[in-house]
């Protein structure tokens, strides 16, 4: 069966991200002249996503608005005769068919996905995390879409982290099967230093069999007081086939000021339009800054 739909949770509150966030949604805080979400939703729609849910909260109204059409700035863009912007504003409308559901509640993640039951009508779908921003030649998701077009069962994004940060993921235990797959058997989320099964860690995309909401029904809180969609996802472990696959492309976490400011820098120097000022800003600065 096809892919045709995405969900994407975008209802947290961004705490990492204080005081900035306190009146921007998190998804929103651009890299270079984008805002993260963007980012998720080009990543979708490039491998060839249809639909596209986006889980917010109620204080999330400008993603709905960034995302609509904009019928006064385009006239305006257009009068004036800014005709790269006008197009890049059309664009950004027309990316995908994109719907929206409140999660009332703040209660975990595996509550969040299950926001999204009646979207799924009863098809697998992609997940996508709106702090994992993947920078890849052929778009992450649509390397997995291809691996479940093999599989035809539930695919976990991975890559293997250091061994002093499994801590701070979902750490697979499994076998490896070759051409970057896995085999799923158990999921820890967050273990304690020393504890992990391996050193391979959910990075923020998954396609998911619609099983998963049968299982989310199942779920009690747990780590946080939360419904954790980890939960959730080792009890589908035990119903039905779950794998694994080690993405290939420089992942970002964006939700973390490290991860944001790593991607800044590199997103602008892959920018014909900006690279050659800002190298030489760089390099000036890591001298002075190095003299002092």
């Amino acid at each position: 069966m096809k892919i045709r739909k995405a969900v994407i949770p975008a209802a947290g509150l961004g705490t990492r991200f204080l005081p900035a966030t306190k009146a921007i949604p998190k998804e929103m805080v651009p890299l270079v002249d984008k805002p993260t979400l963007q980012y998720i939703v080009e990543e979708a729609a490039s491998a060839g996503i249809e639909d596209i849910l986006i889980i917010t909260g109620r204080t999330k109204r400008a993603i709905e608005d960034h995302f609509d059409k904009s019928y006064e700035l385009e006239t305006e863009l257009e009068k004036s005769g800014k005709f790269d912007y006008l197009e890049t504003m059309q664009e950004i409308s027309n990316l995908a068919n994109i719907h929206y559901v409140r999660q009332k509640e703040a209660k975990g993640l595996g509550h969040a996905i299950y926001c999204a039951k009646f979207f799924a009508e009863n098809e697998p779908f992609a997940v996508l995390l709106g702090d994992d921003v993947v920078d890849a030649q052929t778009p992450c998701l649509a390397q997995m879409i291809d691996r479940f077009n093999t599989y035809k069962s539930t695919i976990l994004g991975v890559q293997a982290v250091p061994d002093s940060e499994t801590s701070k993921y979902g750490i697979i235990k499994g076998e490896e099967l070759g051409d970057r797959m896995y085999t799923v058997h158990d999921m820890v989320e967050k273990p304690a230093p020393g504890t992990a099964p391996s050193n391979v860690a959910v990075l923020g995309r998954y396609i998911i069999t619609p099983e998963i909401f049968r299982c989310l029904e199942e779920t009690t809180p747990g780590a946080g007081g939360e419904i954790q969609l980890t939960d959730a996802l080792r009890k589908l472990a035990k119903k039905e086939s779950v794998y694994a696959y080690d993405f290939i492309g420089r992942r970002y976490d964006v939700g973390s000021k490290q991860g944001y400011l790593e991607a800044t820098v590199e997103f602008a120097l892959k920018r014909d339009d900006l690279r050659d000022e800002f190298l030489q800003y760089l390099k000036k600065t890591v001298a002075q800054t190095d003299a002092k």
